[in-house]
C-alpha cells in the first residue's frame, strides 16, 4: 500500500469519502484510531504507563480519539486521567466522553492540579488546526509541553500546522501517531514530531493523484534485478562529465556512486588533472579528457553516444563558457542525463537543448538559479514549488531537502524521508547524481530512478551514522554503507497490522 502524503484539505476529503462513499461510520474510524494509539502507547512506553497516564483532550474529534485511548487503556488496567477544555464538543467526542466516564475514567477540570503520571497524550487539535493554540487549548498545551516524561501526540503535536509545517509550539512529541497517511507537516518539521507512526483505521483507497512516500517497499519493487548470465554491458554504462581543475572529488564521488548501485561500466570525462586522479584512485573507471568548451571533442562525443546515462555537472565549475558546454552536451545526448551541481547554473536556454530525458537535482539555492520564477514559492511551499517546475514526461525535478520532493509531469509527487544531517556535507549531492544515473542506465524511467536514488542516499546515511555518528559521517562512509542497504532490502518485509509505517526521528548525534 502506498502511503499518501497529505495536507489538511486532502485529509478531510479522505475522511469524508470514508464516511459518505464507503459508508464507514465516523465512530468506527474514531474507535479504530484510538485503539491503535492505545496499543502503541502500551508497546512503546510500558514502564511510564505503569505510573499512570494523562490525556489532554480537545473538544473536536481529536479529543474524541483521546477519550477512546482512555477507555482502551483503562479497560486494560492502566490508571488514566483526562484533562479537558470546557467547550461544546463534536457529537462523536461527546459520545466517547460519556462512555469513558461511565467506565470510570477520571476527568479533571482545566485548572485542576495534575497527578504525577508517567506519560501524557496530546489529543487537543487535529490535522486541520492552523495558527498557534489559543485560550483554554493554549493553557492545556503549555501544561502538556511542561511534562518531563514521554509525550504522545494524536495526529501531531499541538501548535504544528500539519499542512505547511509552520511550528508555533509549544508541544514537542516523542511519538506522533497519525492515520492512513503521513502529513506534510510531519516531514517538514521532524524535530517536533519525534517518531512518526502511520496506522490503518479502515480508510478506502487514497486518491492516486496525491503525493506518496517512497520507502522500503517501493525501493524493493523498483530495484533492478540481476541475472546469473549478466555481463558488464548488461549492467549499464554511465558517463560522468565534470571534474574541472581542482574539483576532481565531485566527479570521483559520482562515478563511485554509479558503481555502488551496480553499474557495469563507468567513464569519467574531465580535466586532465581529474583524469590523472581517477586513474590512480578509481582504476575501475574509464576516462576521457575534455576542455569543457562549446565544441565537443570527438572522444567526448563518442563517450556521450556510448553511455546509457550521463551525469552532467559535478565539479564542472562556473566559468562563463560552461553554459554553452552544457547546451552542447544536452544537444548531443540521446540517453538520459542527470543535470546536477554547476550544470544547474546554465539557464533555460541551455536546458532547452536536445530531447534526451533528464533529471534536475537542485538543492534550494540551485532551484532558485535553475527556476528563478519559482524562487518566491519555495520558502512557503516546497511541494508546490517542485510541482510547478517546468517538467515533462521525460523531465523530472528532484528538489533536495527535508523532505526531498520529486516531480514529473502527469505523475503524482514522490516524497523521500530517509536521511539525516550527515548529508549536509559537500559531496552528498554527487553521490545522489551517480546513484540516479546508475538506475537510469539499468532502464528505470527518470521518476523512478530519481526516487530510488534519493532513497538510497538517505538510507545509506542512516546506516553510516549508526557506525560513525552523524557528526563524523562523510560521503565515503555513506558509500561504504550502500551494500548494507541492499542486504536489508533483500530481507522480507515485516507485517504488523494496523501499522503501515514507522519513521524513526533522524539521528542527530
Amino acid at each position: 500500500m502506498l502511503i499518501p502524503v497529505l495536507d489538511a484539505s486532502q485529509a478531510a476529503q479522505w475522511d469524508e469519502r470514508a464516511r459518505v462513499d464507503a459508508s464507514i461510520p465516523s465512530r468506527v474510524l474514531m474507535e479504530a484510531a484510538g485503539r491503535a494509539v492505545a496499543g502503541l502507547v502500551a508497546r512503546d512506553y510500558p514502564t511510564p504507563l505503569r505510573d499512570g497516564m494523562l490525556i489532554a483532550a480537545g473538544h473536536g474529534n481529536n479529543g474524541g480519539d483521546g477519550w477512546v485511548v482512555a477507555r482502551a487503556l483503562g479497560a486494560s488496567g492502566a490508571t488514566v486521567w483526562v484533562a479537558e477544555c470546557a467547550h461544546d464538543r463534536t457529537p462523536d467526542c461527546a459520545a466517547n466522553r460519556t462512555l469513558a466516564l461511565q467506565e470510570g475514567i477520571q476527568c479533571l477540570a482545566l485548572d485542576a492540579e495534575w497527578p504525577p503520571v508517567g506519560i501524557v497524550v496530546d489529543a487537543l487539535l487535529g490535522t486541520g488546526a492552523t495558527g498557534a493554540p489559543r485560550g483554554d487549548l493554549a493553557a492545556l498545551a503549555a501544561r502538556v509541553a511542561a511534562h518531563r516524561g514521554p509525550i504522545v501526540a494524536i495526529d501531531g503535536p499541538t501548535g504544528l500546522d500539519l499542512s505547511t509545517g509552520e511550528a508555533h509550539g509549544p508541544v514537542r512529541a516523542d511519538l506522533s501517531v497519525t492515520f492512513g497517511g503521513i502529513r506534510r507537516g510531519h516531514l517538514l518539521q521532524r524535530d517536533w514530531c519525534g517518531k512518526i507512526v502511520v496506522v490503518d483505521i479502515g480508510f478506502p483507497p487514497a486518491d492516486p493523484a496525491w503525493p506518496t512516500l517512497f520507502g522500503d517497499a517501493e525501493a524493493r519493487a523498483q530495484l533492478p534485478p540481476f541475472r546469473a548470465d549478466m555481463h558488464k554491458g548488461d549492467r549499464g554504462r554511465v558517463v560522468v562529465i565534470g571534474g574541472a581543475q581542482g574539483m576532481a572529488g565531485a566527479a570521483l564521488h559520482a562515478a563511485s556512486a554509479a558503481f555502488a548501485v551496480g553499474t557495469g561500466l563507468v567513464k569519467i570525462a574531465a580535466a586532465p588533472t581529474t583524469v590523472q586522479a581517477a586513474q590512480g584512485m578509481l582504476p575501475d573507471a574509464l576516462t576521457v579528457t575534455t576542455a569543457f568548451g562549446a565544441d565537443l571533442e570527438p572522444d567526448l562525443r563518442e563517450a556521450i553516444g556510448w553511455a546509457d546515462a550521463l551525469v552532467l555537472g559535478p565539479g564542472l565549475g562556473r566559468a562563463p563558457e560552461r553554459a554553452a558546454f552544457v547546451r552542447a552536451v544536452l544537444a548531443e545526448a540521446r540517453s538520459p542525463v542527470v543535470i546536477d551541481a554547476d550544470a544547474l547554473q546554465a539557464g533555460k536556454d541551455a536546458f532547452g537543448a536536445g530531447t534526451a530525458p533528464r533529471v534536475f537535482t537542485p538543492h534550494p539555492g540551485e532551484f532558485h538559479a535553475a527556476f528563478p520564477e519559482l524562487g518566491s514559492m519555495l520558502g512557503a511551499d516546497r511541494f508546490g514549488a517542485a510541482a510547478a517546475a517546468p517538467t515533462t514526461a521525460a523531465a523530472t525535478v528532484l528538489l533536495k531537502g527535508v523532505p526531498t520532493v520529486i516531480a514529473t509531469a502527469d505523475r503524482p509527487l514522490r516524497v523521500i524521508a530517509t536521511g539525516n544531517p550527515a548529508l549536509a556535507t559537500g559531496g552528498s549531492g554527487d553521490l545522489l547524481a551517480g546513484f540516479i544515473a546508475g538506475f537510469l542506465a539499468r532502464g528505470l524511467d527518470p521518476h523512478d530512478a530519481a526516487a530510488l536514488g534519493a532513497f538510497t542516499l538517505g538510507r545509506g546515511a542512516e546506516m553510516a551514522s549508526e557506525l560513525h555518528s552523524v557528526r563524523a559521517t562523510r560521503p565515503a562512509d555513506v558509500l561504504a554503507a550502500v551494500p548494507e542497504v541492499w542486504r536489508r532490502l533483500a530481507e522480507p518485509a515485516a507485517i504488523m497490522p494496523p501499522i503501515l509505517l514507522e519513521l524513526s526521528p533522524p539521528a542527530l548525534v
